[in-house]
């Protein structure tokens, strides 16, 4: 098939990307306006595939992605393109409006009007595959679950404005009948992830001598989903998943914060000592908690575990082993990107 991909250098496009062209047949167009979150260096690995290019192009500019789907003509579009941190939805919330309310709106009006004008039996293969997060679903006590089913509770900037998009792209499905599919995902981490948000932002501050900055008491719980395991659960759900259907992925690792931060300095301990011989977790210091935090994140994915097959192949243990020993092991990488990009607050709410 041919796969459009919004967002393709961003984390998880970009770990999409690089799974279709080195797991699949498909073809991709990579569509990114390269923003500070968003670099080619995510891609190299791939670049040079006969089935993979790239156009550089703003998701709210019309013409740029009528053009690039025209040209393209997708069995698929996934839609990944979005302003997704939180912190900076509290501080700039109009960018978050505009990229993932007006944005989304723009992929959609173009993806009916090219859905449209194809046979009929390019019009039943087609696609539109939106990719959401499970903080539209608000925060959850101590126990329970976000089903496909949890009404919708927005608490940030940020998760209003995903909410904004899932509700655009399921009114396009029953409005015009244009075959959405929807997922909602828990926090995602691995290589290749911008050094702002939580993972990488702490491997980052303790390699340089830093305060690794914790929110509040640090027991907000999250969800941790390995990205590899998140993009083959997009493969499932756009290849074998039921047009007009919502299908959460979850890693099945709740964790809190403090012990995400812990783990990460247990394994620095252990592959890069630091030259005192201390214990990286003398560098944790208690912040002022993020306005609006939510408390707990949790994910059933039992629907796409029985109806599609797909279950995540990495533990929280594994995968933090394997991103903390990509993140020593690709220098490279990450750090032109935290003297040249990353914000002053990398993480941290005034």
């Amino acid at each position: 098939m041919r796969i459009f991909v919004t967002g393709g250098a961003g984390f998880i496009g970009s770990a999409l990307v690089r799974h279709l062209i080195e797991n699949t047949t498909h073809e991709v167009l990579n569509f990114d306006k390269l923003t500070y979150a968003g670099t080619l260096t995510t891609v190299d690995g791939v670049a040079e595939s006969n089935r993979y290019r790239f156009v550089q192009g703003d998701i709210c500019d019309a013409e740029a992605v009528r053009r690039a789907i025209a040209d393209f003509r997708p069995d698929v579009i996934t839609h990944l393109a979005a302003e997704s941190h939180v912190d900076r939805s509290i501080d700039g919330p109009g960018a978050f409006i505009q990229t993932n309310i007006v944005g989304t709106f723009t992929v959609l009006s173009e993806a009916r009007a090219f859905w449209q004008s194809l046979d009929d039996e390019r019009k039943a293969a087609f696609r539109f595959h939106h990719i959401s997060t499970d903080e539209v679903y608000g925060s959850l006590g101590d126990t329970g679950f976000f089903t496909e089913d949890t009404p919708y509770d927005p608490r940030s900037p940020y998760s209003a404005s995903k909410a904004g998009s899932d509700h655009l792209v399921q009114a396009w499905g029953h409005t015009y009948g244009l075959p959405v599919l929807i997922t909602n995902c828990s926090n995602n981490y691995g290589p290749y992830h911008f050094p702002e948000k939580l993972i990488p932002l702490m491997i980052v501050k303790a390699l340089a001598g830093e305060t690794l900055p914790v929110y509040g008491k640090g027991d907000q719980v999250r969800d941790w989903l390995y990205v590899e395991d998140h993009v083959r659960a997009l493969q499932a759900v756009f290849e074998r998943g039921q047009v007009g259907r919502t299908y959460n992925v979850g890693g099945n690792n709740e964790k809190q914060n403090l012990e995400v931060v812990q783990t990460v300095c247990a394994i620095l301990d252990r592959l890069r000592p630091r030259a005192d011989g201390k214990s990286y977790a003398e560098q944790i210091g208690y912040v002022t908690d993020r306005p609006g935090h939510d408390k707990r994140y949790a994910i059933d994915a039992s629907r796409i575990r029985d109806e599609l097959g797909w279950t995540p192949a990495e533990t929280f243990e594994t995968g933090i082993e394997k991103t903390v020993a990509w993140y020593l092991a690709n220098e490279a990488w990450w750090r032109p990107l935290v003297e040249a990009k990353a914000s002053e607050r990398r993480g941290i709410a005034a």
